[in-house]
C-alpha cells in the first residue's frame, strides 16, 4: 500500500506540474494576443483624457460633474495597447458620449428627431425622412457606437485579467506539484522498502575489523 501511495504522489506531482506549465503558457499567450490586437487598432488617447481635463470639459458642456465617475487613470496621447489602458479609454469615451447627448443615456433620449432638435417620442411631431416616416433621433447613434466600442475595450481588459489569473493559478499548480514530488520522493528515500528503489542510495557493506586490530 505504501508503494501505491508513493507512485500516486509522483503521478499527482507530474500532473500538477504539467497543468501548471500549461496554464502559465496559455495565460501569457492570451495577454500577448490582447496586446497585439489592441496595437493593430492604433488607438491613441486624446489630449483631454486626463482626470483634470475631462472634468473641466464636462463642466463646460453643462454636465453635473458631481454625478459623473471621473476616471483616475490617464491615457492622454498614449497608445492603447493593454487591458488597463483599454478600460481607461472606455471610461473617457463614456463621458464624451454624455457630453454629446447633453448628459442623457440611450434609454433617456427621445426616439425620433424633431424640428427643435430636442427629439420627441410622438410620431406626428417627428421630422419625416425621404420615405415620409419619422426620422430616428441621430443623437441616439452616439450611444450605439459608444456602447459597441467600450464593450470591446472592456472585453480586452477582462481577457487580460483572465490571462493574469491563469498565470497565477499556473504558478500555484506548479509549486504544488513540486511540493508533492518533494514529499513523495523524500518519503521514499527514508523507506527501505520503496517502489522508487532507484532513488535510494545503496548502503555499502561494513567490513569487520581484523581481530586484535
Amino acid at each position: 500500500m505504501r508503494k501505491t501511495f508513493e507512485i500516486g504522489g509522483i503521478v499527482a506531482a507530474v500532473v500538477l506540474v504539467a497543468f501548471g506549465i500549461a496554464a502559465i503558457v496559455m495565460g501569457a499567450s492570451g495577454q500577448s494576443t490582447v496586446h497585439d490586437s489592441l496595437a493593430e487598432q492604433k488607438i491613441v488617447g486624446s489630449a483631454d483624457m486626463t482626470p483634470a481635463a475631462i472634468k473641466a470639459e464636462a463642466a463646460k458642456a453643462g454636465l453635473d460633474t458631481s454625478k459623473l465617475t471621473i476616471p483616475s487613470c490617464s491615457v492622454a496621447n498614449k497608445t492603447v495597447n493593454s487591458g488597463s489602458t483599454a478600460r481607461c479609454f472606455a471610461q473617457y469615451m463614456n463621458i464624451h458620449a454624455l457630453e454629446a447627448t447633453g448628459g442623457l443615456h440611450y434609454s433617456q433620449m427621445p426616439r425620433y428627431a424633431s424640428v427643435n432638435g430636442e427629439g420627441t417620442n410622438v410620431e406626428s411631431k417627428a421630422v419625416k425622412d425621404a420615405k415620409g416616416k419619422p426620422a430616428e433621433n441621430p443623437a441616439r447613434n452616439v450611444w450605439i457606437q459608444e456602447t459597441a466600442l467600450s464593450t470591446a475595450l472592456n472585453t480586452s481588459y477582462m481577457a487580460t485579467q483572465v490571462g493574469l489569473f491563469g498565470i497565477v493559478v499556473g504558478i500555484a499548480l506548479l509549486l504544488s506539484g513540486l511540493g508533492f514530488a518533494i514529499l513523495a520522493i523524500g518519503g521514499a528515500l527514508r523507506n527501505p522498502d520503496t517502489a522508487l528503489k532507484f532513488l535510494v542510495p545503496r548502503e555499502r557493506p561494513v567490513t569487520p575489523s581484523p581481530t586484535g586490530a
